[in-house]
């Protein structure tokens, strides 16, 4: 086990996408957000990714040398073309252009189409916290889900997220500011991403997490990656499906990617271009009830939450060792920081 700067596995993250095909722009973006999400605790999401997009890279699922551009505009609506790249560099040209149009129009819509697996949704929507702006992200994912009363997956476990910036002041964290509520959930049981980790780990996962490839329940991750996750509350109501439904056309039926079971699973080594899609909702609070009214009116929320002894608020955990990381560094298992530099 070593301890690593995140810095220097920023470095070395880009640079073994860099040497699977990745252009400079794109390996740094994505090293970036993996690093992060690593610096988070989101192993899932983290420097264990780096292998599968390296392999994708290498066997042409993705463009290395794609450059994302915005290929379709109306006043606050936008589109971004990955063009078959890694998503992360597409996402960071949608929300800048997400949050210029939301500042010029008070709202704005950007999706991004011919994408790729997006990583951590909230972490898109940090830079739109940082404007002082609400964020809303989702994204869908190749099939993992049924619909309600299935049995076999259509849905991806498509994420949604939401990001509501903060007021700094003397109650600020020790940073000068208080970190912004951070909320991100996947609409499976859980992310597929913990069946990954654990079939990695040789462990068992609970029942209800996941299916088989015959639809029956197991708590084997291989079987259940093989099979179909489970969407939240699926034991008792058909709500996780029916949200999965409203996401799936938020970022392909509206904006132009694929559907989440017309893309082949990230986890396999062959298959096609996923070629799916992200969509970014920007909203500046002036134009509606006023950004202080906005700030003030969090704050006294925030205040009746935390009122009960326990409630730990969305996002709190990450920020707290994200902290930790950036003074401490991370902890890397060696057989993970050999297949970096390998």
């Amino acid at each position: 086990m070593a301890t690593c700067t995140l810095d220097d596995l920023r470095d070395q993250v880009a640079a073994a996408l860099a040497r699977a095909g990745a252009g400079a722009t794109m390996a740094r973006s994505t090293a970036k957000a993996l690093v992060l999400a690593e610096a988070q605790g989101l192993a899932s999401h983290g420097l264990g990714r780096v292998a599968q997009y390296a392999t994708h890279l290498r066997n042409g699922r993705v463009d290395g040398n794609a450059v994302a551009e915005v290929t379709k505009s109306k006043g606050a609506a936008a589109i971004v073309d990955a063009h078959d790249g890694l998503a992360f560099p597409a996402c960071d040209l949608a929300i800048a252009e997400a949050i210029r149009r939301a500042g010029e129009f008070g709202i704005a819509i950007v999706g991004v189409v011919d994408s790729h697996h997006a990583g951590v949704i909230v972490d898109h929507l940090r830079a739109v916290g940082d404007a002082g702006m609400v964020g809303l992200g989702f994204a869908n994912s190749p099939a993992a889900m049924p619909a309600a009363g299935g049995r076999h997956a259509i849905f991806g476990t498509n994420p949604v997220a939401a990001i509501f910036p903060r007021r700094s002041g003397d109650a600020a964290a020790a940073e000068g500011r208080r970190a912004p509520l951070l909320i991100d959930l996947s609409l499976s049981e859980v992310a597929r991403g913990k069946l990954m980790v654990a079939a990695k780990a040789g462990q068992p996962i609970p029942l209800g997490w996941a299916l088989d490839a015959a639809g029956e329940p197991t708590t084997d991750p291989q079987a259940g990656m093989a099979g179909s996750m489970l969407p939240i509350g699926a034991a008792s109501s058909p709500k996780g499906a029916m949200l999965a439904l409203v996401v799936e056309l938020l970022v392909s039926a509206l904006i132009g990617a694929s559907f989440g079971f017309e893309a082949s699973s990230f986890f396999v080594d062959e298959g096609n271009r996923p070629r799916i899609g992200q969509t970014f909702i920007v909203i500046d609070p002036d134009a509606l009830a006023g950004r202080e009214h906005f700030l003030d009116r969090l704050e006294v929320l925030i205040a009746e939450m935390q009122s009960d002894a326990g409630v730990r608020l969305p996002g709190a955990r990450r920020e707290a060792l994200l902290r930790r990381a950036e003074r401490e560094g991370i902890a890397v298992a060696d057989a993970l920081l050999a297949s970096l530099r390998g």
